[in-house]
């Protein structure tokens, strides 16, 4: 199970956000069932870009064997 404060990257885009899947964020909160997250997305100088409720299923831990790409962010 996904615990507070792992990186995770979203699945699926949430153009609502602004955000695409692979986007990286942080789990800051877990509801007790373990079925949704609160995800906050960075930009690279740190400042928060996002704090989004996504389902399990949006989310994947990230490997030690990926890397980061960066991106323009719109909005």
């Amino acid at each position: 199970m996904i615990q507070e404060l792992e990186r995770v990257a979203l699945t699926v885009d949430l153009p609502i956000y602004h955000l695409e899947a692979g986007d990286m964020g942080t789990v800051v909160d877990i509801t007790e069932d373990g079925e949704e997250y609160t995800i906050e997305f960075f930009t690279l100088d740190g400042e928060t870009f996002a704090v989004v409720p996504v389902s399990a299923t949006q989310i994947r831990r990230v490997g030690s064997r990926e890397i980061a790409h960066a991106r323009m962010m719109e909005g």
